[in-house]
């Protein structure tokens, strides 16, 4: 079942991030991964800038999270993460689907660079790389990220923005 997370879920969404995220170790930048790789204050400071988690929870258990976070023009995917033991079975799927089901606007997402297996995940669930131009600019556009954090990422867009691009320039 997919449910809307709560405020008194935010201990469990801790776990869930910096469970899952023990995967970037060695992948992602060394200065960029510390333990916890979301410390408690920095969730705070997500949900308090509008990301909305849902989650994935299964005998009344969350096993993994999807945020969504409203840009005005865009959504933003941000913080998927599905607990290391429940990998691999149709969770981040089914969350995507029901996030994109949340909004019409186009939606994008930004991952590491060298995380193929992120990459490849959204890549199958219709979402497209942005070429380094178009991800440079809307990593600065929409995210708060160091430099080199926007160097070593990529964005996926799904193809609602292709349309919306299009109507612009027609």
């Amino acid at each position: 079942m997919i449910r809307e997370c709560k405020p008194s879920d935010k201990p469990v969404i801790f776990l869930i991030i910096n469970e899952a995220a023990t995967a970037y170790k060695g992948i992602i930048p060394a200065d960029r991964y510390h333990e916890p790789y979301m410390p408690m204050d920095e969730l705070e400071k997500e949900m308090a800038d509008g990301v909305n988690f849902f989650g994935y929870e299964e005998n009344s258990v969350l096993i993994g999270v999807m945020g969504i976070q409203d840009k005005g023009e865009v959504c933003l995917i941000r913080h998927a993460y599905v607990r290391t033991q429940h990998r691999n079975l149709g969770i981040g799927k089914k969350l995507l689907k029901f996030i994109k089901e949340q909004t019409e606007k186009p939606i994008l997402i930004g991952t590491w660079a060298d995380t193929d297996w992120a990459i490849g995940f959204y890549s199958k669930n219709g979402f497209k790389l942005l070429d380094k131009i178009e991800k440079d600019r809307l990593l600065k556009k929409y995210w708060n990220l160091p430099q080199i954090q926007v160097e070593t990422s990529v964005v996926l867009a799904d193809n609602r923005r292709a349309k919306a691009k299009a109507l612009d320039s027609s």
